[in-house]
């Protein structure tokens, strides 16, 4: 019997300190294993292989007041794997849940790229204009700002402002319309 094997015995058997000899011989192995699952996860992952290892024994080993029964050292690594994936598969399915962002990907700003770029004196021009189209027709404005402003397509501002892409097409070809007839000299 290998010592693994001989301080899952003693965890089995109740011994209090047995669960702590099995984490400092066993812990290098296990940071092991858990770098391999985590090197299989997508990129932005920010559980780290520690935190993994931890939260994996917690769930084998516990208090010490264990009811599972594990044959040998294979038999324990192999529990201590499909912990560790389990962990990984339910933050995976928390990330997906509307209460934490759903689908909504992460944006580094730093990256963005303004969709405008015109003269200061030409934005402040738009930007007046635009206060004008937003009090009398605030639909348009909106459309328009998302189209001029963040670079979205008609379909994708459409989508954003919750109109069907009719409507949106009519709004956005008479904003065009409006704005072309204020700015023009």
């Amino acid at each position: 019997m290998t010592d693994v094997t001989q301080i899952l015995n003693a965890i089995q058997q109740g011994d209090p300190s047995a669960s702590e000899q099995l984490l400092l011989l066993v812990y290098e192995e296990l940071r092991v294993l858990a770098r391999q699952q985590l090197a299989n996860e997508k990129p932005g992952q920010t559980l780290q292989a520690t935190a993994l290892v931890h939260e994996a024994y917690l769930r084998l080993v516990g208090n010490g007041n264990v009811a599972l029964q594990w044959d040998n050292r294979g038999h324990f690594f192999g529990a201590a794997a499909e912990a560790m994936r389990r962990i990984l598969v339910d933050r995976a399915r928390n990330k997906r849940r509307v209460k934490r962002g759903g689908d909504i990907r992460r944006v580094d700003f730093s990256k963005i790229e303004i969709a405008i770029d015109a003269p200061a004196e030409d934005i402040l021009a738009i930007d007046e204009v635009l206060e004008r189209l937003s009090q009398q027709f605030p639909d348009c404005a909106e459309l328009v700002k998302l189209r001029f402003f963040a670079g979205l397509s008609l379909a994708e501002a459409a989508r954003s402002l919750g109109l069907a892409s009719r409507t949106a097409d009519r709004n956005w070809a008479f904003a065009r319309a409006w704005l072309f007839r204020e700015l023009a000299p």
